[in-house]
């Protein structure tokens, strides 16, 4: 039984191995003809062509806008500033942060009791200049009633001593009568010198009274505006702002109490480089008066205001670059004197420019445009301006060319591609493209018939597709999925 047992377990193996080499007799012979058989001829590479949309460039005469950040102030502001100290006494009821006062109105009224007794000093010294100037006068004009005396007095002497002279000369009179006359007349005119003296005296407490009398009206005066001082009025309509003030405070001279503002009276200051600046002078050099638009970007709602440019600063500013330009609001509601604002300046027309999505152009200056069987192929251009999402360009060749508006690293010189022309207004919204009732039913039935989407993302392509309005990423995705790229 073991003999048997080993002899047909020996048979077995031997079966199995013959059959083992049979397969792999059968496995090379097959290789070596898949080997003899096979085509050396290297498979056909297909051409991969990328959909991409296009738009004529159509040189136009476009005025183009410069953007720059501003900051809104008043062009009117009053800083309230206490001329004296004292203790605050009244304030207005508006007199608040963000009140708002008229014309002529009484906002803050300090304590006038020391500067109400100064200015009834200066009327009393007032009063005694007064009436030392009048007493002054009269003594001035009895001086020169006894100077008129003395020299009416000093003439009889002179006759006198004349008449003794004569008589003494025609032998009748004595020397003692003529030596007694001679010093009656010297007495006489020493008299008059006196009494000039004494005119001279009067006339000059006269201008001593005058000069007292005018230092005397103007220190009333200045007690008046010391005494007006101590209330504050309000200089013209506007708002109070940068309150810091409370009743029964005690102020010193010269301090801040708070800051009127016109709000009705605002403009707009920006800094732009110097090179837009150049961009904004006439032939002449002078600054233009070109239209702004300032817009303030809230939630729920934009405030815009409109102006002109009225003037630029003087100087550069110390540490600071461009130019800082002042433009004039016309009517700004809702805006506030420290608003930071986008500001839109209207520069001057540019012809024969093309207007095209700013990716568009590359880092090189070049733009890719359509050639002959669907091909691209650059062409160099020049950036005359740049408007936000969008640039205006010039360049040679480039009018009546259908240019590549959405650039891919994938895309350049030579590629094929599949143009998506674009039929809508594309200046409002370049990522927009209207279709044709025939284009969105073949798009709807591709979306349709796809096995790839599931139900969500078909129901979601579906809805694009029934607006007015698809985006062109949209598009392109579909065009390239149907070309199986």
């Amino acid at each position: 039984m073991r003999f048997l047992r080993q002899s047909l377990v020996g048979v077995f193996l031997a079966f199995l191995t013959l059959g083992l080499l049979l397969v792999a007799v059968q496995m090379i012979t097959g290789a070596v003809q898949d080997v003899l058989t096979r085509d050396s001829q290297p498979p056909e590479v297909r051409e991969r062509i990328f959909a991409v949309s296009v738009r004529t460039a159509k040189p136009e005469t476009i005025t183009p806008y410069l953007e720059a950040f501003g900051q809104v102030q008043s062009r009117r502001r009053l800083e309230l500033r206490a001329a004296l100290g004292g203790r605050v006494i009244f304030l207005a009821e508006d007199f608040e942060d963000g009140g708002t006062v008229t014309a002529g109105e009484l906002l803050v009224e300090l304590d006038p009791a020391d500067m109400q007794s100064a200015l009834d000093r200066a009327k009393s010294d007032l009063l005694d200049a007064q009436f030392e100037e009048r007493d002054a006068e009269r003594s001035l004009l009895l001086a020169q009633d006894e100077l008129k005396s003395a020299e009416a007095q000093a003439e009889l002497r002179d006759r006198a001593l004349q008449r003794q002279q004569d008589l003494q000369t025609r032998g009748v009179g004595a020397a003692a009568s003529v030596e007694e006359a001679e010093l009656a007349a010297t007495s006489s005119h020493q008299a008059v010198l006196a009494r000039r003296i004494a005119l001279a005296q009067a006339e000059s407490r006269v201008d001593q009274a005058t000069t007292l009398f005018a230092r005397a009206r103007i220190a009333l005066e200045g007690a008046e505006r010391d005494l007006e001082d101590m209330t504050i009025h309000a200089a013209f309509d506007g708002t109070l702002t940068g309150v810091t003030l409370v009743e029964g405070r005690l102020v010193s001279a010269n301090e801040k109490l708070a800051e009127l503002v016109d709000p009705n009276m605002l403009e707009v200051a920006f800094r732009v480089s110097t090179a837009q600046y150049v961009r904004l002078l006439d032939a002449q050099g002078d600054l233009v008066t070109a239209p702004v638009t300032i817009s303030l970007e809230v939630t729920g709602a934009d405030l815009t205001a409109t102006g002109i440019i009225s003037r630029d600063s003087g100087s550069a500013g110390e540490g600071q670059t461009g130019r800082l330009i002042y433009a004039r609001l016309d009517d700004a509601p809702g805006f506030k004197p420290g608003d930071f604002v986008t500001v839109s300046i209207e520069e001057q027309p540019l012809e024969n420019v093309v207007r095209m999505p700013s990716s568009a152009l590359d880092a090189s200056g070049n733009v890719l445009v359509l050639g002959p069987d669907d091909r691209l192929e650059p062409i160099p251009v020049q950036l005359v301006r740049r408007q936000g999402d969008e640039v205006l360009l010039r360049g040679a060749g480039l009018a009546g060319r259908e240019v590549v508006i959405g650039r891919t690293p994938l895309l350049g010189s030579g590629v094929r591609v599949r143009p998506l022309r674009i039929e809508a207004s594309i200046e409002s919204d370049p990522d927009m493209v209207e279709l044709s009732d025939a284009k969105r039913a073949q798009l709807v039935a591709q979306v349709e018939a796809s096995q790839r989407m599931t139900q969500d993302v078909k129901n979601q392509v579906l809805g694009q597709l029934r607006d007015t309005k698809v985006p062109a990423s949209l598009l392109r995705r579909l065009d390239e999925n149907r070309a199986g790229g």
